[in-house]
């Protein structure tokens, strides 16, 4: 078996589609970077999660969400429109960690935090967020730091 672990933000938001026999299927495409400055490249990876993991994440799943993948990888062959064959790496998840909330993807905020809840698959749903109530805050009186002069007799050099 081989796998693979990446991460990277997703393009568009997650679809949610159904096979002919009722199996969902939630795709998604992430774009994952190496390097930097001039060197700086993307690799492009279409990813499925199969099952009621898939349903179970939808929601979770928009566009510019980080996330990190774990899974097998897959070579799809497919032609353009010139007719050259292509490669497109798949990758069928096999877990998935959200990382960040939507205040990193410049939505609306609320609701989703860093930390995650595992579901029962393997999968890290996110944490609700939860805001603690403001408690009046008092300033300690701290002793005043006692006067070097004291201490020099004690210092071995």
């Amino acid at each position: 078996m081989n796998s693979i672990t990446f991460d990277g933000r997703l393009a568009a938001d997650a679809e949610l589609r159904y096979t002919p026999s009722g199996e969902p299927v939630l795709s998604f495409r992430v774009a994952s970077d190496i390097g930097f400055g001039e060197r700086k490249s993307t690799n492009w990876f279409s990813c499925q999660v199969w099952g009621k993991r898939g349903e179970s994440l939808k929601n979770y799943l928009a566009k510019g969400q980080q996330v990190t993948v774990y899974g097998q990888l897959t070579l799809r062959e497919w032609q353009d429109k010139e007719g050259n064959k292509r490669l497109s790496p798949d990758v069928r998840v096999n877990e998935l960690s959200l990382q960040g909330g939507r205040n990193e993807m410049g939505g609306s905020g609320g609701g989703m935090s860093g930390g995650g809840m595992d579901d029962g698959y393997g999968y890290n749903a996110p944490a609700p967020r939860q805001e603690a109530p403001a408690a009046p805050r008092r300033q300690e009186q701290r002793p005043a730091p006692k006067q070097l002069d004291d201490m020099d007799d004690d210092i071995p050099f």
